[in-house]
């Protein structure tokens, strides 16, 4: 099955005259979920603590518009400065329709020797963070006679055991949770939905999953193969913030790839329309 370019795809909804924040915007997931709605013709504001070197998000949209994502200074984890992104949204284009919680992350980081300060940072990053920004968003949204919808960038991270990185983990299972029970609070104005993303790869040059060999090594644990792409995962945010989604609220949608091979699986022996077993070899 083929990929679709969701930036390019002409099923993909019109967003012209909407407006969307992306928070941690400026490079991986997150620059590409900005290019994705601005392709769709929404004007677009992404945030992060310092002015990148790198260029901003950009595309043209259907109508060959260039578009250019609007930068924001502002550091999510302080609630003051949460609120900042959306009311400098809402002051240049009189609106907000959409949120994208997408800033988060984390350091490898033994659980057992995990400072107390690192920690509380991890969690306010990938937790808190989405919160603050959510009820700023939120308080805009109740006013607006459509509504908006908030997506949050959630982790399989937060749905399985999560070694190296158990602050992480359980913030973004926290979000997951986050996520169903704002979507209770704050309807019928508000939808609140969840992409929990698995192994991705971006070309910004952050990830950090090492080398040719190990991402290849990676990849095949994967059931379909291969890495995800951030334009996957954005095409997931541009559905949930379109009337396509207009019935879903409290959901977590999962880009995973099919998740991971049981590993109980590689002990037992090969048989024969084992995918492990080929025709022409079989049991040797």
């Amino acid at each position: 099955m083929r990929s679709v370019d969701f930036a390019r795809d002409p099923l993909v909804v019109d967003l012209t005259n909407r407006v969307v924040v992306v928070t941690g915007g400026t490079r991986g997931i997150g620059h590409g979920i900005a290019r994705v709605y601005l392709a769709a013709g929404a004007d677009v504001v992404v945030c992060g603590r310092n002015r990148p070197s790198n260029p901003l998000p950009a595309e043209v949209d259907r109508t060959g518009r260039h578009r250019e994502a609007t930068f924001v200074a502002a550091d999510v984890r302080e609630p003051e400065s949460a609120a900042s992104v959306v009311d400098q949204a809402v002051e240049r284009f009189g609106q907000l329709d959409v949120l994208v919680n997408n800033a988060g992350g984390s350091p490898p980081t033994p659980a057992a020797t995990a400072s107390p300060r690192l920690s509380a940072a991890i969690i306010t990053l990938n937790l808190l963070a989405p919160l603050f920004c959510a009820q700023a968003a939120n308080r805009v949204m109740q006013r607006q006679g459509e509504g908006g919808c908030i997506v949050n960038i959630s982790s399989v991270s937060g749905m399985r055991p999560s070694p190296g990185t158990a602050a992480y983990g359980a913030a973004k299972a926290g979000l997951i949770n986050l996520t169903q029970t704002l979507a209770v609070e704050w309807a019928p104005k508000v939808r609140v939905n969840c992409v929990s993303a698995g192994l991705v790869v971006t070309d910004s040059g952050d990830d950090h999953y090492g080398d040719d060999a190990s991402k290849a090594a990676m990849a095949a644990t994967v059931p379909l193969g291969r890495f995800g792409t951030a334009e996957e995962v954005a095409g997931l945010c541009l559905f949930l913030s379109s009337p396509l989604a207009g019935y879903v609220s409290g959901a977590n949608l999962v880009a995973h790839g099919g998740g991971e091979r049981p590993a109980f699986l590689a002990a037992l022996p090969a048989q024969p329309d084992d995918p492990r077993t080929t025709k022409e070899g079989g049991d040797g």
